[in-house]
C-alpha cells in the first residue's frame, strides 16, 4: 500500500529520550480526516522527578484529542512520556507541557489533558490543561480517574 505512513519509532528499536526536549513525536496522517472523534491515551504509571528533592513523582495522565489532519503516533508518545523519569519538575509543568507540546505540534481540532498525581507532602494535586472549548458534537466520556481517597 502506497498510501500506508512510516512511522520513525513504530518496528524499530529506540532508545529512551534523555529529556523530554530531547524527544521527538511523530504524526501520521489522520485515517479519517474530516471526521469529528475523541483520542485517548492513558498513561497510569507515569513519572518524573521533583524538582526540589529530586524524589519521583508518580501520576495517572490521561489525554484525550480530536484529531485534524495528524494523529499522534503511540510508540513515539510512550517514548516522550517516558523521558520524563529523569526530568526535574513540578507537577504543573510537566502537566501542561505535555498537553501544550501535543498540541502545538499535531494541531488537533481540540486537546485536554488530566494529571492525577499521587501525593507529595500528604496532598494529592491534580493538574488539567485543555486548549479551548471543546467542538460541538464531541462525545467528551469522564476521564475515569477517581479522586484520591487514600485508605478512606
Amino acid at each position: 500500500m502506497t498510501d500506508t505512513p512510516n512511522p520513525k519509532f513504530l518496528g524499530q528499536n529506540a532508545a529512551l529520550p534523555q529529556t523530554p526536549d530531547a524527544a521527538e513525536l511523530d504524526y501520521v496522517p489522520n485515517p479519517r480526516a474530516g471526521t469529528l472523534y475523541l483520542v485517548r491515551f492513558a498513561a497510569p504509571e507515569f513519572t518524573s522527578l521533583c524538582p526540589v528533592t529530586g524524589q519521583p513523582d508518580f501520576a495517572h495522565l490521561v489525554i484525550d484529542y480530536a484529531p485534524d489532519a495528524t494523529i499522534v503516533e503511540s510508540k513515539s508518545l510512550k517514548l516522550f512520556l517516558g523521558s520524563f523519569r529523569n526530568h526535574a519538575a513540578f507537577h504543573e509543568d510537566c502537566t501542561v507541557g505535555i498537553g501544550q507540546r501535543l498540541f502545538d505540534e499535531m494541531k488537533p481540532k481540540w486537546l485536554r489533558i488530566g494529571g492525577y498525581w499521587y501525593p507529595r507532602g500528604g496532598i494529592p494535586i491534580d493538574v488539567f490543561w485543555q486548549s479551548g472549548a471543546p467542538p460541538e458534537g464531541l462525545w467528551l466520556p469522564d476521564q475515569g480517574v477517581a479522586p484520591y481517597r487514600g485508605r478512606g
